[in-house]
């Protein structure tokens, strides 16, 4: 194998390093190189049973509880800034002023579900998940492939699951790949759907999967109130 100079030094002391049972990646951390470069240069070094066991429950190791507690709460940490940073640009937005945004802002406080890491809202009203769908793509800059659609739908007022379909495929001009599984004929306790043509093309859920998104609702929905709310952020 071939160095250059300044990693001449490295490389021994990574096999020095791989010989004495340390992991690939922990290698990697200390001398500031790569895992990949890490096991390119230190792969041919066989460790010994005991060695892997060390790995394995040591103080560093994936089945020490307290090195998982550590890992864990590193993790819900650097997830937790990463929320804080989605919701401060959704009040970035909100001091824009744009109308569009606040429309929609104003409609996933009223109507969506207020989980951390996905937007979901439903209404059977066309006209209002137009509008929904409209920020979605325009404001957050959804693509709408990206947007999934489903229905609570009921068949006793004369159409097919098909033509319900087609009918919010249209009306909020989605492609037929956004379609997922549906609920067909469930009656909700409020029997909105036992009586024929009171929710002719059922009820409608837009679904993204995406924390960056719906944490920037949550900060601007905050910034346009003048409240904090603390559970949203998690």
């Amino acid at each position: 194998m071939t160095l250059r100079p300044r990693d001449q030094e490295a490389y021994r002391q990574a096999r020095r390093l791989r010989a004495g049972g340390m992991p690939f990646r922990r290698i990697g951390r200390q001398l500031g190189v790569s895992l990949a470069t890490v096991h390119a240069w230190a792969r041919d070094i066989h460790l010994s049973a005991e060695q892997l066991e060390h790995n394995h429950t040591g103080p560093d190791g994936p089945q020490n509880p307290e090195a998982r507690r550590r890992r864990a709460e590193a993790w819900a940490e650097r997830c937790r800034l990463r929320r804080t940073e989605y919701q401060e640009a959704g009040r970035i937005a909100a001091r824009a002023g744009d109308p569009l945004h606040l429309t929609g802002c104003m409609l996933y406080w009223a109507e969506g579900s207020k989980k951390r890491n996905r937007l979901c809202f439903s209404n059977s009203d066309p006209r209002m998940m137009r509008v929904f769908t409209r920020f979605l793509t325009d404001s957050l800059g959804i693509a709408r492939e990206r947007i999934c659609l489903s229905l609570n739908a009921y068949t006793n007022n004369g159409l097919s699951i098909e033509q319900i379909e087609s009918f919010w495929l249209d009306h909020l001009r989605l492609p037929q790949s956004t379609l997922r599984k549906h609920t067909v004929n469930h009656l909700p306790t409020s029997s909105s759907g036992q009586a024929r043509n009171r929710l002719v093309h059922g009820v409608c859920t837009l679904a993204v999967h995406s924390t960056r998104d719906v944490q920037h609702i949550y900060g601007a929905i905050q910034e346009y109130a003048g409240f904090e709310e603390p559970r949203w952020l998690g």
